[in-house]
């Protein structure tokens, strides 16, 4: 006959569950928002891709719509970010734009992560009570139609420009190229037919040299 002692189970582990790497699990939360949209992206979507429970979602970034923005921020500053380096880092104003337009038709077709950009296209429609995540999203959108005319405003009084360029239409043609690629890449577009069409637009930006 075998003998079963009674010993005391193990003692469970004290202190709290092992912590996540929150920039790691911004980088997934990000790519399932950025694949299927804000209203796509479901609770169960978005832990599942992050490696967390909904309880451990929520005691982090309080709610779906705190994540996304936290999402949207760490976008911009890694792969969002090629758009700024490109105006703050070209000297010459045409340069800078059009390397805004060459840098994002490879990035919104890059192979291995979803097609176009999170920011430009997302949330354009959307149900009523989520109508302050499209603001948020708008007003990145309007930060970036900024600094675009920024940097054509600074092409100006540089003498990079013809003194007849109005900044403002000139910023919202650059920003309908950015949208209009980010559509187009979603639908399919290849980085080669995404470079052709950023060429027209770099052909009329040419031209507006003195």
């Amino acid at each position: 006959m075998t003998v079963v002692k009674n010993e005391k189970p193990a003692a469970r582990p004290r202190g709290r569950p092992r912590a996540f790497d929150r920039d790691e699990a911004l980088a997934k939360a990000a790519e399932t928002f950025w694949a299927l949209g804000y209203e796509g992206a479901s609770i169960a979507d978005l832990t599942a891709a992050m490696g967390i429970t909904p309880q451990s979602l929520y005691a982090a970034f309080s709610s779906k719509a705190d994540l996304y923005r936290e999402a949207l921020g760490w976008y911009q500053a890694n792969i969002g970010a090629v758009a700024g380096r490109a105006l703050d880092e070209e000297p010459d104003a045409v340069a800078a734009l059009s390397r805004v337009l060459r840098d994002s038709a490879g990035e919104f077709a890059r192979p291995g992560r979803p097609r176009g950009c999170m920011v430009s296209t997302a949330v354009l429609t959307c149900a009523v009570e989520n109508a302050s995540v499209a603001h948020h999203v708008s007003d990145l959108r309007g930060m970036t139609l900024d600094a675009i005319r920024t940097r054509i405003e600074r092409g100006l009084e540089e003498g990079q420009l013809r003194t007849d360029v109005d900044p403002a239409p000139l910023a919202r043609f650059v920003g309908a190229m950015i949208q209009g690629m980010s559509v187009q890449a979603r639908d399919g577009a290849g980085e080669d037919a995404l470079l052709a069409l950023a060429a027209h637009a770099i052909a009329h930006l040419e031209s507006l040299r003195p």
